[in-house]
Formats: C-alpha cells, sequence, structure tokens
C-alpha cells in the first residue's frame, strides 16, 4: 500500500504527538533551532529567485509570487524528511490525541513553547549569520524584496494578519497530513509542495517564516522596529496559526474520522 487513508493519517499523527511529548527539553530545543534554520532557508531560496526577476514581475506580477511560492517548500521539505520540530505543524499534529484523552492539555502547550522559542532562534541566527552578514541580499533587486516583504507583512490591521495565519497554517497543516499520507520520498515530496506553494503564492502568514523575513529585513536596515514586528505581524499571525492547525486540520479531522460517534 503507498497511502495511508484519512483514518490511518489520524493515527500517525497520534504516534507522532506521543513521541514528541517523551524529548527531553534540550532536544525539543535542539530539534526546534534546525526547523526555525531549515524554514529560513526555504525564505531565502523564495528571496533569492522570486526577487531575481523584477522585469518580468513590472508585467505579470503573479510571476515572482509563484516563484517565491515554489521555492518556499523546500524548508519544509527538509523539516519533515530530516527531522525537526516546527511549532505550525506541531499544532495539528497534538489535537486528535488530547481530544481524544490520550494526552493531556499539558503535552501540546509544553511542546508549543519550546518549539516556537527554538524555531524563532533558528530562523534569526539565519537571517543575522548566514544572509545579512555574508551581503547575500544587500544588493537590488533582492534587497527591495526583502524590504517590501516586510513592509507588506506589518501593514495589515490585526485581525487581517490573524485570518492570513489561519490560512498558512490550514495549508501547512494539510501539506503535513499529505506528506504522512505518502510512504515513499516523491509522494512526501508532492504532498508538501503543493499546499506550501500556495499559501506563499496567496499570501497568508506563517509565523516561524516571518521569523525569518522581518527579522532579516530589519537587519537590512528597513524602517521597521522589533515592537512593530511583534505587535503587527508575530502575534496575530501565531495565534491565526494556532487555529488553522489546530482546529481546521487537528480537531475537524479528529472529528472527521476518529471520533467515537
Amino acid at each position: 500500500m503507498s497511502l495511508y487513508s484519512p483514518k490511518e493519517i489520524i493515527n500517525e499523527a497520534g504516534k507522532l504527538a506521543i513521541a514528541k511529548d517523551s524529548y527531553s527539553a534540550k532536544k525539543i530545543l535542539t530539534l526546534a533551532f534546525l526547523a526555525g534554520a531549515y524554514i529560513a532557508f526555504g525564505g531565502l531560496l523564495a528571496i533569492l529567485v522570486g526577487g531575481g526577476v523584477p522585469g518580468i514581475g513590472a508585467e505579470n506580477p503573479g510571476i515572482p509570487k509563484f516563484l517565491l511560492g515554489a521555492m518556499f517548500p523546500v524548508g519544509l521539505m527538509i523539516v519533515v524528511m530530516a527531522g525537526a520540530e516546527l511549532f505550525t505543524g506541531n499544532n495539528a499534529y497534538f489535537m486528535p490525541n488530547v481530544l481524544g484523552g490520550k494526552q493531556r492539555w499539558t503535552a501540546p502547550l509544553r511542546n508549543w513553547s519550546l518549539v516556537y522559542l527554538g524555531n524563532f532562534v533558528g530562523a534569526v541566527f539565519v537571517a543575522y549569520f548566514l544572509v545579512h552578514l555574508t551581503h547575500l541580499v544587500n544588493a537590488e533587486p533582492w534587497i527591495n524584496m526583502v524590504e517590501k516583504i516586510a513592509i507588506g507583512k506589518t501593514s495589515n490591521p490585526f485581525f487581517t494578519t490573524f485570518l492570513k495565519g489561519i490560512g498558512a497554517n490550514w495549508l501547512v497543516c494539510l501539506a503535513l497530513w499529505m506528506g504522512m499520507s505518502a510512504q515513499h520520498t516523491s509522494g512526501k515530496i508532492l504532498g508538501i509542495w503543493w499546499p506550501v506553494m500556495a499559501f506563499v503564492t496567496m499570501g497568508f502568514e506563517h509565523s516561524i517564516a516571518n521569523m525569518f523575513f522581518i527579522p532579516l529585513a530589519i537587519f537590512e536596515g528597513a524602517d521597521i522596529s522589533w515592537a512593530t514586528f511583534v505587535i503587527k505581524n508575530l502575534i496575530p499571525a501565531t495565534l491565526g496559526n494556532i487555529v488553522g492547525g489546530g482546529f481546521f486540520v487537528g480537531t475537524l479531522y479528529w472529528y472527521a474520522y476518529a471520533k467515537e460517534k
């Protein structure tokens, strides 16, 4: 059999959640640092490719958006196949077990808190040490793309960013669900690529990706403060991500396929 059924995916997610709850804090923080870095690598690739075609974008503005979306999924592919802890994916993994009474709420809350911190450190590490200090994006047209992305992400009302956060992690967790359905590398890659490409191209808000995009712009001199980053983007995007992954994927799929009727 090459694909797990939706009910079997719930079981696989439950097994992952139990395994994740057994990790020590040091292990969680280490794997979370790696995941934040991997997502940042995907973000950097997206900037270099999607931001490198301003001429095409002037005539066809959808093309740079698609190229950003097409490149970004490499980060989540590494997270899944190399093994790392990503806050947004974990928003969904724990829900079936918690709602089914197999784990307490303390399990996801502990995991999410540690993973969120580790993701932040990993993403900012790549932004500062591997991108800012190496001058990879400090020339045109990439510096313009870096600033454009960050200003766009910090210019929306709280509720707009919250809703965009729901859309982002609904699709990211569907990508993880589809990746779990496949038992071969090629199937996992295809399952992950499509939804992640879609959320980036659509312009939704992923809190961990934004831990790379917006700090990078700050390091490169954009007129954005750290307080603006946190209040205008990170908080509403994070809350939206929790709803998008935790409710629209983890909860609704548990209700549909695992809840005892």
